[in-house]
């Protein structure tokens, strides 16, 4: 009984990690499309798709940090 709730524990996690990966895998690929098409119309040479794209990584790195940080002080409140 016991192995059965770690497994589940465990695939709940991982699915957990796969949606988050998603996630900053959709982020990143938006602003760096949104920083292409930015550069189109400005005439300007990879600067917009550049920082968008930085930019996105490091919002996604803050928002996992975040959220882990939150998790953990909530488990330790319960």
């Amino acid at each position: 009984m016991t192995e059965n709730k770690n497994v589940d524990e465990n695939s709940s996690k991982g699915a957990a990690y796969l949606g988050l990966a998603f996630q900053m895998g959709i982020v990143i690929f938006l602003a760096t499309w949104g920083g292409i098409k930015l550069d189109k119309v400005t005439g300007n040479r990879h600067i917009f798709t550049i920082l968008f794209s930085l930019l996105s990584i490091v919002l996604m790195l803050y928002y996992i940090v975040h959220k882990e940080t939150y998790k953990n002080k909530k488990k330790k409140d319960d």
